[in-house]
């Protein structure tokens, strides 16, 4: 991309090589996103970012909202939060700090008694590929976008 020309009032669609490590994406990722919130006078609000991948299901271009993800690059310390830990390589989440498999993470979600909706947090390894990122935000992307309006994910 293009930082110098790049048209901060319109929708911005990112795509990435899938075989990158989050450790390279994410800090450019970052840049530009603060870039595009910095206060401007041709600052539009309804513009939106977005992530490009292969819909392999559908057979077409999709696009992931990502707008409202704040990326931070260290561990979430705060205790009153539900913890989501996604290794790179591997078919099991930590939700906190029970091991369940992802095909799973729905039906344990639904299963839990909240007497509020919690904070979701997302913690991905910093090694994975933005191809298995993708892949683990699409799967639970209905569930984070139902309790959260802003998404922090921690980077580690």
């Amino acid at each position: 991309m293009n930082r110098k020309n790049s048209i901060i009032s319109t929708n911005w669609i990112f795509n990435i090589d899938k075989r990158l490590p989050l450790k390279l994406v994410i800090p450019q990722v970052i840049k530009l996103q603060e870039k595009k919130r910095a206060d401007s006078a041709h600052k539009n609000e309804k513009a939106q970012n977005y992530y490009s991948y292969a819909d392999s299901v559908g057979k077409n271009l999709a696009f992931l909202p990502f707008t409202k993800v704040y990326y931070k690059t260290k561990k979430s310390t705060e205790n009153d939060k539900v913890i989501f830990r996604f290794r790179k390589m591997n078919n099991m989440v930590s939700i906190d700090n029970t091991a369940i498999p992802k095909s799973e993470i729905l039906n344990f979600i639904n299963r839990m008694d909240y007497s509020v909706n919690p904070k979701i947090v997302l913690l991905f390894d910093k090694n994975m590929s933005y191809e298995e990122y993708i892949q683990n935000k699409i799967l639970i992307q209905k569930l984070i976008y139902d309790f959260n309006n802003d998404q922090e994910e921690f980077i580690f």
